[in-house]
């Protein structure tokens, strides 16, 4: 029997109040003169209003839903049906799901959570088995943008001396990616039968992923030439046609802090630069925020080597198939659907602080 206050559970509705606020404000915003003026500042508040109103809508039909399994069970209540029991408990589930997403919101509420993501992957200890499985998760996040419609551009990719990657580094664009995909960042770990191994033997790969903010062109970070060192070479990595038959790549080292930015998507050499100077200012502009406010370390999180013992979550393909969040405990048994960019389940379960102990 479904009484009325479980349904009242799941009726603390989202509140919409600060999203109409700001819905306003940004109508307003695009209704001044000079909006067109400048072009990705009016992309911004066009992506933002647009996912303000999905949510708003979202919210109405979650509301609209709940009210109307209330008038269910005041019909209920007058004459019994169990078609109209059938039904509410048809939608308990599809209510608390949408909630749930809906909650993901609520503490999706950081500085930076909105914004754009720099994710990076890095194979680790395991050597080409390593390789191939940093070339899989980017594979896996690639998926997972597509699957959320995040559009990604790829600034560096690093092909594997065997097989695989030794790194990539992509700008993952959109509202709440970085919210999101900040519960990735840590290392990975699978252990499958090795398709490099004669013996078929099993083998255990590490990799590490690494996100951060990706700030445009609104911060403000002064850079001394004197502390670049600028390298223009030809491009190794996958690109269009032309892309590899001219020195048009850029590897930008900061002397000082020794971060190194490499940019060889496009086919310009000025491009490149100067994607690979925005990447940059973004790293220094976090580590200068980092700097003035210790709550910022967060974003970073403890460096940790990328082998055992370290994992945030582990792969299991042999001899049982497995993939475990070792923060949340959640764990799934498909890894094949995980691989294909089902991860939302890990990430939810993240942003929840749903964690051991």
């Amino acid at each position: 029997m479904i009484l009325r206050n479980e349904l009242m559970i799941y009726g603390g509705y989202f509140e919409p109040d600060k999203k109409l606020a700001r819905k306003s404000e940004l109508e307003n915003i695009m209704n001044s003169s000079g909006f067109w003026d400048d072009k990705k500042k009016s992309e911004s508040v066009i992506s933002e209003l647009n996912s303000i109103k999905g949510i708003l809508d979202r919210c109405s039909s979650l509301k609209n839903k709940i009210d109307s399994d209330f008038e269910l069970i005041d019909l209920f209540e007058l004459e019994s049906d169990n078609e109209i029991i059938d039904v509410i408990n048809g939608d308990i589930p599809i209510i608390s799901s949408e909630l749930s997403d809906l909650e993901n919101l609520l503490v999706l509420n950081g500085p930076y959570d909105k914004g754009s993501a720099i994710l990076e992957i890095h194979p680790g200890a395991g050597g080409t088995e390593s390789c191939d499985w940093a070339l899989m998760l980017y594979r896996m996040y690639t998926r997972w943008c597509g699957n959320h419609d995040y559009k990604y551009e790829v600034i560096d990719y690093q092909d594997g001396e065997v097989a695989g990657i030794k790194s990539v580094s992509i700008i993952v664009r959109g509202m709440y990616a970085y919210g999101y995909l900040k519960c990735e960042k840590g290392v990975h770990r699978l252990v499958r039968i090795s398709p490099f191994d004669s013996g078929a033997r099993r083998h255990t790969s590490f990799a590490s992923v690494d996100v951060m903010p990706y700030f445009e062109d609104d911060i403000s970070v002064d850079i001394n030439p004197s502390d670049l060192r600028i390298d223009i070479f030809r491009s190794s990595g996958n690109g269009g046609q032309g892309v590899n038959t001219t020195d048009s790549a850029v590897r930008i080292v900061h002397i000082p802090t020794k971060i190194v930015i490499t940019c060889q998507d496009e086919r310009s050499q000025i491009m490149n630069k100067e994607k690979a100077m925005r990447v940059l200012k973004s790293k220094l502009y976090q580590l200068e925020l980092e700097k003035r406010d210790a709550k910022l370390k967060e974003i970073q999180g403890a460096q940790k080597d990328i082998n055992f013992g370290s994992q945030i979550r582990s792969y299991v393909m042999h001899p049982y198939t497995m993939v475990k969040d070792h923060r949340t405990s959640t764990e799934v048994s498909s890894v094949d659907k995980v691989l294909d960019g089902d991860i939302d389940i890990f990430i939810n379960d993240v942003l929840k602080g749903d964690f051991n102990g």
